[in-house]
């Protein structure tokens, strides 16, 4: 009993001990959680506090992106051609704005949104991630602004953003040369990275395309201090946006407006030029359209419209349209034959009307009974096609394709447009890209009059007659003239290439010359447009057909149905003593170049040296331009057809038409039979 007592007596020396070992190591382990605890806010506050201070200034000051004001362009006179209008527009960020149907549909009852700009944002909405804002509505107005601002607090991630928004201020007068800028879209990010999403707009065509990189100029950034709810209180800091670069042009804007009444309602296009320089002083393509229409995104119906118009407003016919030169290219092939040693100026073959390859039954007719003995300027200015068959057939194909080429032809003029059509040279080469025929003899006799497999722009005609009024110069071709890199900053000219030489004797291209100035001041083929000039031109008409005669029958355009007649040209050059302007000029329809088009470029002259404006005759009866009505008779020129349109050997009536019966064809003269 006495042992069982004394086990259960408790040992408080060694519970002590025990309580004491445990109370040192809890003190020991809290001990090194403070001193852990302490390490960690000394790392936080010492070590790493340059690195938490700047995200909490991160937090609080954030970065915005600072958008350039796109580069001005302006006419050679300082009118501004595409100019920047401030704007506002609704910004929705999906992932903020809760259900974006109820959200469209709370939005309508305050700011008018029309089905187009609902389909966008629907379209764009579903295209992206949903922290990126989306634009609802571009241009809203001041009253849908102030509307918008008392129930602003209703529409969580919708906001009013301020942007800079291009203007054309002459609409549809310079559509195909200072083009259009349109919304940026994907394929933009593509092309230029990501950082292009800031731009709100991006060139599509015209100047705007191809300087878009200088116009759009270089994003800044200002520095916003935020509070907690990231709403903006002050800017802190700035780096500058670099504006565009401003653009000085070398057209003159009256003069493009002359040339526009000079067609007097008709379509086509017309090129005008300084001869020494290769600066581009007019350039039109009929009929055109406002670009106004498209840079904040043209609507479905104005769309539909422009893309129905069988006209073809869209088309930019100086740049990517082309066909036969007709006449107006024997200038240069009389030029070729006296370079190439086959002629001199006073060699004289005789016209009988229809030219023979030895050994064939065929001819190849010229205009009337013939011109009985010509020589090179007396072909020039009357025309005669057997000169130039005969050339032509001398010269050889491949010898003639080698001169076309170093005068222009098959080739870009560098003009500062994309996408410019090279044209086609007529050539063994070409043809066998397209089919295995081999080249027959008669292909090349064609070739010398501007037929046949040849495919010449307005550009490159006024860009060879250039060359033959300023010396024999081929220079390059170009719209912009300077440029400005901040608004104080001076204008510098733009650099080009030197011209290409294309002949080096003077007294070959002094026969050129003087046989276009006899076409209009001796007893050429456009005598009619130097009637009451106050200066001396030269120039050459042209013909180019889009139908074939039968047999031996000669065919008067006048006789077809209206989207069917030959093309009308004209080029040429005044004053012919010390040129100053160079032209070329092409009428869709037009029928004969010195009937249609030598009188549009003798107003385009007396609007350049005399500063006399076109003055439109409207017919009393239709209402509609005088020279739209004598091309066609008993048609309705809203329904014409432009020659692009007639494909290989298809000859159509538009839809919906009929065909007027054509009239008893008058005498023509024999002079505008070219």
């Amino acid at each position: 009993m006495a042992g069982r007592r004394r086990s259960n007596v408790r040992n408080n020396a060694a519970e002590a001990a025990a309580f004491a070992r445990r109370a040192l190591l809890g003190f020991v382990l809290v001990v090194a959680a403070l001193a852990v605890l302490a390490g960690w806010y000394f790392k936080l506050q010492v070590i790493d506090h340059e690195v938490y201070a700047k995200r909490s200034e991160a937090n609080r000051i954030k970065p915005r992106p600072v958008v350039p004001g796109r580069g001005l362009i302006y006419d050679r006179q300082g009118r501004i051609l595409a100019s920047n209008e401030q704007a506002y527009r609704l910004d929705v960020t999906p992932e903020e704005a809760g259900d974006p149907r109820q959200l469209v549909a709370d939005l309508s009852r305050i700011i008018a949104l029309s089905p187009d700009d609902i389909a966008r944002f629907e379209r764009e909405r579903k295209a992206q991630r949903g922290f990126r804002p989306v634009t609802l509505k571009l241009r809203i107005s001041e009253d849908e602004m102030a509307r918008f601002a008392i129930d602003r607090w209703r529409f969580p991630g919708v906001e009013v953003v301020p942007y800079l928004n291009r203007h054309y201020p002459y609409g549809d007068l310079f559509a195909h040369v200072v083009g259009y800028v349109g919304r940026t879209d994907d394929s933009d990010i593509e092309r230029y990275g990501q950082a292009h999403l800031l731009f709100p707009q991006t060139g599509r065509t015209g100047l705007e395309r191809y300087y878009d990189e200088q116009l759009r100029g270089k994003i800044g950034y200002e520095q916003v201090e935020t509070n907690v709810e990231g709403r903006a209180l002050r800017r802190l800091g700035l780096v500058p946006a670099t504006a565009g670069t401003d653009l000085r042009l070398s057209i003159d804007a009256e003069l493009q407006r002359a040339m526009v009444l000079a067609f007097g309602g008709l379509h086509g296009s017309a090129v005008a030029v300084e001869p020494k320089t290769g600066q581009i002083l007019g350039m039109v393509s009929l009929p055109s359209f406002d670009p106004n229409l498209f840079v904040n995104g043209i609507s479905h119906t104005d769309y539909r419209r422009l893309m129905d118009d069988p006209a073809r407003p869209l088309f930019n016919r100086n740049v990517l349209g082309g066909g036969p030169p007709g006449s107006t290219i024997k200038p240069l092939v009389a030029l070729a034959g006296l370079d190439s040693g086959l002629r001199t100026p006073e060699y004289r073959v005789f016209s009988t009307g229809e030219f023979f390859i030895p050994g064939q039954r065929r001819g190849y007719r010229d205009a009337g009974r013939g011109g009985g003995w010509t020589d090179l300027r007396d072909s020039i200015s009357r025309s005669v096609n057997y000169y130039y068959y005969q050339l032509a057939y001398e010269m050889g194909i491949e010898r003639f394709d080698q001169y076309m080429t170093r005068y222009g032809f098959g080739r870009p003029t560098g003009i500062d447009l994309l996408g410019e059509n090279p044209g086609v040279v007529p050539s063994p080469r070409y043809k066998a890209q397209r089919s295995k025929e081999p080249w027959y003899a008669g292909e090349t006799v064609i070739a010398g009059i501007g037929q046949g497999y040849w495919i010449a722009t307005a550009l490159q005609l006024a860009r060879g007659t250039s060359a033959i009024a300023n010396g024999g110069v081929l220079n390059t071709l170009h719209l912009a003239a300077e440029r400005r890199d901040g608004f104080d900053a001076p204008w510098r000219p733009i650099a080009r290439p030197p011209g290409e030489r294309i002949t080096d004797r003077p007294d070959h291209l002094r026969a050129v010359q003087e046989g276009m100035m006899n076409t209009i001041h001796g007893r050429g083929s456009a005598t009619a447009m130097a009637r009451g000039a106050q200066y001396r031109m030269a120039g050459k008409t042209g013909t180019a057909q889009r139908v074939s005669r039968r047999g031996n029958a000669s065919l008067d355009p006048r006789a077809l149905p209206y989207h069917l007649r030959h093309q009308a040209l004209f080029v040429g050059y005044a004053p012919a003593e010390d040129p100053t302007i160079a032209v070329a000029v092409t009428v869709e329809h037009g029928g004969y170049g010195g009937t249609a088009a030598a009188p549009i470029a003798r107003r385009i002259f007396d609007a350049w040296l005399l500063g006399t404006m076109p003055e439109v005759e409207v017919d009393p009866v239709t209402g509609a331009p005088a020279a739209v009505v004598a091309a066609a008779p008993g048609a309705t020129p809203a329904r014409e057809v432009s020659f692009e349109g007639v494909v290989d050997g298809v000859r159509t009536v538009p839809p919906g038409a009929v065909a007027a019966p054509a009239p008893a064809p008058a005498p023509v003269p024999a002079e505008a039979r070219r």
